[in-house]
């Protein structure tokens, strides 16, 4: 099984430890979060097109970054840029199937109309819309009326950290965010510690920008 045997190569890789994260990729089909004629595809460690000028990140970053943000059973995520949904889903499936004791939520926020649909189409067909909102608009602005999140996660690149998902960040949460310019960033994380923040600089990465208000113009 293509899933399998690319989690068993993270885990040899040493990319992917937690357990949590490894249950959840095994879990949710990729295959169901890229367009139909690139489902062969699915479990090649690469980014691939999704449309509109977007991509799905390789399953390796998915794996980085979602370790990195440490989502556990119950909390509520705020995800900034929706993609096909899969990265969506993959935390769904941690804060909110896991554990039937700890329903946690994500919300989503995507600024294209078109990939929403597209997402929550494959939101849909595999069954994690319901732990799952789906927002259209800025997600540089992050979503206020459900502030605040236990655990942001932005899968765009930033010139630098939005302040409004910093002020949306609950005390002893964590946000992970690809940060640079529009060619090379790095991941960032950040904690929030006693109203501080404490940032931590990881692995280099290349992510499409993050277009809005707090991130790059569309020109």
């Amino acid at each position: 099984m293509e899933r399998k045997q690319i989690v068993e190569y993270l885990k040899a890789q040493g990319l992917l430890n937690d357990l949590y994260v490894i249950k959840a990729l095994l879990n949710v089909p990729r295959e169901e979060f890229v367009p139909e004629s690139l489902r062969e595809y699915a479990y090649y460690d690469r980014p691939l097109p999704i449309g509109w000028g977007q991509t799905i990140s390789a399953i390796h970053m998915v794996a980085i970054m979602t370790e990195e943000l440490r989502p556990r059973p119950g909390n509520k995520v705020l995800e900034v840029g929706t993609g096909s949904g899969y990265q969506a889903a993959i935390l769904a499936e941690i804060v909110a199937k896991q554990d039937p004791n700890e329903r946690g939520h994500v919300y989503t926020i995507e600024r294209l109309p078109e990939l929403a649909a597209f997402a929550r189409k494959n939101l849909e067909k595999t069954s994690y819309i319901r732990f799952i909102d789906i927002v259209v608009g800025d997600g540089t602005l992050g979503y206020p009326d459900k502030a605040p999140y236990d655990r942001i996660i932005v899968t765009a690149a930033a010139p630098r950290v939005p302040k409004p998902l910093i002020d949306q960040l609950a005390e002893g949460g964590r946000l992970v965010i690809p940060v640079g310019d529009k060619f090379i960033q790095r991941l960032l994380t950040i904690e929030k510690r006693k109203g501080k923040l404490a940032e931590k600089w990881g692995i280099e990465c290349a992510f499409v920008p993050l277009i809005g208000e707090y991130g790059w113009s569309e020109d």
